[in-house]
């Protein structure tokens, strides 16, 4: 009694070529999705540390507000996405742009990433900012170590 369908005999083949195809296919999604999050950092602010600190859960619908800081000229600049920003006034209409953009205006979230060595006047002027545009779930990025 012959078993399965088919009608080969013998066992069957593992099909290599689909699998090289799904691979491919992973690692090309897995690439894009890593260079866009990259690229929403800025690798020279010096985040500051809270030993309390929790991971985020959900990194969808938000945008990211790096605030960095010049200590020659002690001033500091806003900047979204690689874009400069030289004042948070700028940042209204930015981020109603993209809230008004989101899947789900009602939660979207602002991260802000200020330099530790900041004055918090920076800080409180992205947060001014992000009210006006209508946001009002704010977040603070830090480090637990």
């Amino acid at each position: 009694m012959a078993g399965g369908g088919g009608g080969g005999e013998g066992e069957p083949e593992f099909q290599v070529a689909p699998m090289i195809d799904m691979l491919l296919v992973l690692l090309i999604f897995f690439m894009s999705i890593t260079t866009t999050q990259v690229l929403r950092l800025d690798r020279n602010i010096e985040i500051p540390i809270a030993p309390d600190a929790e991971k985020r859960t959900n990194t969808q619908n938000e945008v990211i507000v790096n605030i960095v800081w010049d200590p020659k000229s002690l001033n500091g600049s806003y900047s979204i996405d690689g874009v400069d920003y030289p004042k948070a006034d700028d940042l209204t209409g930015v981020i109603a742009g993209r809230k008004s953009t989101s899947a789900e205006p009602s939660r979207f979230r602002v991260l802000i990433r200020g330099d530790r060595r900041c004055h918090a006047l920076f800080v409180g002027q992205a947060m001014n900012a992000a009210a006006q545009a209508g946001v009002v779930d704010i977040a603070f990025s830090t480090l637990s170590r």
